[in-house]
C-alpha cells in the first residue's frame, strides 16, 4: 500500500481495497517506550500507533525531499526547526 500526496492511500484512491501486511520488527528500547507512552496517551492500540507513526514519517520524508522544512510553533509563537536524522 503506497500513500501519495496528502497521505491518501493509493489503493483506496483507485477504488481498490487496500491489503494489510504483517511485519515482525524488533524495536529498540526507546522506540518501545515511545509506543507504550503513545498507547497510554491516545488510547489507540500498538498497531494503530505504529501505523500512524510510519505514515507521518513517510509524509514528512516526502516533504523534506521536496526541500521543505518541518517547523513546530509553540504557544509563544517561537518556531523550532525539526531535524529528522
Amino acid at each position: 500500500m503506497r500513500t501519495g500526496k496528502r497521505g491518501v492511500c493509493m489503493a483506496s484512491a483507485k477504488g481498490e481495497q487496500p491489503k494489510s501486511v504483517r511485519y515482525s520488527v524488533t524495536l529498540v528500547p526507546p522506540a518501545a517506550r515511545a509506543v507504550d507512552d503513545l498507547v497510554e496517551a491516545t488510547g489507540l492500540n500498538k498497531a494503530d500507533v505504529i501505523n500512524r507513526a510510519v505514515q507521518i514519517y513517510a509524509f514528512l520524508e516526502e516533504r523534506m525531499r521536496e526541500g521543505k522544512v518541518v517547523l513546530l510553533r509553540g504557544p509563544d509563537e517561537k518556531e523550532e526547526r525539526v531535524h529528522i536524522v
